[in-house]
């Protein structure tokens, strides 16, 4: 009876362990942290906008940021994040602010055909490394808005001073306060020696207020010297060219078209580096490599620009001008990364890859030439953004983000030869890079 009690707790307990193990990947749920800091709400919210570069990036690697579920994580890449920062003013006057992570990747699986960019569960490292980071900004701001305080005043002491050395002037003398000073200088005479004497109490509080007028000088030196400190380095680091979201839940879209995928919502106050603009889009960089678009009447634009926009060219109205409603396909989102794969031109280069996906509600043919001819037009609009732009992409990708879909890539050089008319459209397509090759067709089979 004890042998058979026993084998069945034991059982109750692995399948325990084994639920409680599947629970967090199968949810896909990212848990906050949570922190209390001493400073308001409004302190805490600069700081968290001094930091914006730091909650959104890409991770080198997935091991040891994500919980392990049931896939293994090198079948992932192009991994993301994107910590949400929410701060609540406590009735104390401190804060509590609650940091989430969500993290993407894309998942690459060659057997089941089922890639795509799915959601990974934090295991709170982001979270944390971003805390430590907020309450290090925070320790610094207060430490450079404290003012250095005088030490305080010693208490008068009474001290006895041997007599002077004779001198052809007088020199002052420590000597017991109270008392009128005692010498036996001669009216007429400059010669003749002070004596052990006392200072009085004027002379006491007089010399108390020079010290503190001296300490105060010195008080007032200090702080306009911080002052004059932190208007340097707020003018060396604030960019001229940043735009300002004018309203709470602003969508910030991967491209420039009326319902495309939402990034994320921005809040009001916001402030994103402006990168390219046009009569009704902004693309601005969200942080390090990631990039964006806001509606051109949601932000407030750089003061030193004008309030009309300039003329745009032909080739830059093709670049951000909506896409046209037979289209059968749609940019999902858009990123400059390194090449995902291994074609020797392109070979651990920084590239911009386009997801692309079928077109909802459009019974449009989306076929291997549907395909191409799309594609065409990403590349011709993609040569004009990126030869106008800063940018040190080596090529541009697009990846059909389907069952049947596929990735095409190819490289600046060929699109300039493309553009100046010494490639034909044929002979641009033999030089591209297809994966897997026959996808397209076996006339673009490199």
């Amino acid at each position: 009876m004890m042998a058979t009690v026993t084998r069945a707790a034991r059982n109750a307990i692995y399948w325990l362990f084994v639920l409680l193990w599947l629970m967090p990947y199968g949810n896909a749920q990212t848990v906050p942290s949570e922190r209390k800091v001493s400073q308001p709400k409004a302190v805490v919210d600069k700081a968290v906008k001094e930091l914006q570069s730091a909650a959104a990036g890409r991770l080198p690697v997935l091991d040891g940021f994500v919980i392990p579920g049931d896939r293994p994580l090198d079948r992932f890449q192009r991994g993301y994040y994107q910590c949400t920062v929410d701060v609540t003013s406590l009735p104390s006057g401190e804060s509590k602010v609650r940091v989430s992570a969500k993290i993407t990747a894309w998942y690459a699986d060659p057997v089941a055909a089922k890639s795509g960019y799915q959601v990974l569960p934090s295991n709170g490292r982001l979270e944390s490394d971003f805390l430590d980071r907020l309450e290090d900004v925070l320790g610094k701001a207060s430490a450079a808005k404290t003012p250095p305080t005088s030490p305080p005043a010693e208490k008068p002491k009474t001290k006895t001073i041997a007599a002077a050395p004779a001198i052809s002037a007088p020199q002052p003398q420590d000597s017991v306060p109270g008392q009128p000073i005692v010498s036996s200088k001669t009216a007429g005479s400059t010669s003749a020696p002070f004596k052990v004497g006392t200072i009085t109490p004027e002379g006491e509080v007089a010399s108390l207020a020079t010290r503190k007028a001296v300490t105060d000088r010195h008080i007032e030196e200090l702080t306009q010297e911080a002052k004059n400190l932190e208007e340097i380095l707020r003018n060396q680091a604030r960019p001229s060219n940043l735009v300002a979201v004018r309203k709470s839940g602003t969508p910030v879209l991967v491209s420039p078209n009326e319902g495309a995928k939402v990034m994320f919502q921005a809040t009001a106050g916001d402030e994103f580096e402006m990168l390219d603009e046009n009569a009704s889009w902004v693309h601005v960089r969200i942080s390090g490599l990631s990039r964006g678009w806001l509606r051109r009447s949601s932000v407030e634009m750089p003061e030193d620009f004008g309030s009309t926009p300039e003329p745009q060219s032909a080739p830059a109205a093709a670049q951000t001008a909506p896409e046209p409603p037979d289209k059968p396909f749609q940019v999902e989102k858009e990123q400059i990364t390194s090449f995902p794969g291994d074609w020797g031109p392109l070979r651990g280069k920084t590239v911009k890859i386009i997801s692309v996906q079928e077109a909802k509600g459009r019974p449009n043919e989306t076929g291997s030439q549907a395909k191409l001819e799309y594609a065409k037009s990403l590349f011709e609009r993609e040569y004009v953004e990126l030869t106008r732009s800063s940018t040190t992409a080596a090529g541009v990708v697009v990846v059909f983000d389907s069952e049947d879909g596929g990735m095409m890539a190819t490289t600046l050089p060929i699109l300039q030869q493309w553009k100046a008319g010494t490639l034909s459209d044929e002979a641009m397509w033999r030089r591209c890079y297809f994966d897997p090759p026959d996808m397209f067709g076996s006339s673009t089979t490199p």
